[in-house]
């Protein structure tokens, strides 16, 4: 039974070329290791199963609230205030939204996804991006400031303001030259 708005499963979609190569390349090297070593083998993929556990409960969120996004999130509003037509403004709200959002690319790249599933236009998502990885307030806070201080962050902010907007601007003409 299905249920209603469900997404249809594409094993096919998770088994891209990067999915294929990645398991290959794992397993190449597994292998090498058990040849030359059966116990380092088995202690590596013992740490991996550790890491997994632990990573899945965030992993597992982040999939759950990328699919509520797309639930709940009005395609008319993204595309309003995000889509390939909102010029500068939807340059202007991913640059805001990439700089308030917390958390890494694990957590982080799900929720985008579904963004791009409800019509974030390339300009938007490009300009979100940049901002999130040069302007995450969440790392400037935590991380940043801590090590470097405030004159150090204030110069790097500084030097690299114009970045999100240069680039979601660019993506959206090199977008529509390459979709035209």
């Amino acid at each position: 039974m299905a249920l209603p708005g469900r997404s249809k499963i594409s094993l096919r979609r998770s088994m891209d070329t990067s999915t294929i190569v990645m398991l290959l390349g794992t397993l190449i090297v597994f292998l090498a290791i058990y040849l030359k070593s059966p116990d380092s083998a088995g202690q590596g993929l013992r740490a991996g199963i550790a890491l997994l556990l632990e990573i899945m409960p965030r992993l597992v969120a982040a999939m759950i609230l990328a699919g509520l996004i797309q639930a709940i999130v009005p395609k008319e509003l993204v595309a309003h205030w995000m889509g390939k037509e909102s010029g500068m403004r939807g340059l202007f709200v991913g640059i805001a939204l990439g700089t308030l959002t917390p958390g890494g690319p694990m957590t982080h790249f799900p929720i985008i996804a579904s963004f791009m599933k409800i019509g974030i236009g390339i300009g938007p998502l490009v300009s979100y991006f940049t901002a999130w990885a040069l302007f995450g307030l969440h790392r400037i806070i935590m991380w940043e400031l801590p090590f470097f201080g405030p004159q150090i962050v204030v110069i790097r902010l500084l030097a690299s303001l114009f970045f999100p907007l240069l680039a979601g601007w660019l993506s959206q003409i090199l977008w529509n030259k390459l979709n035209a």
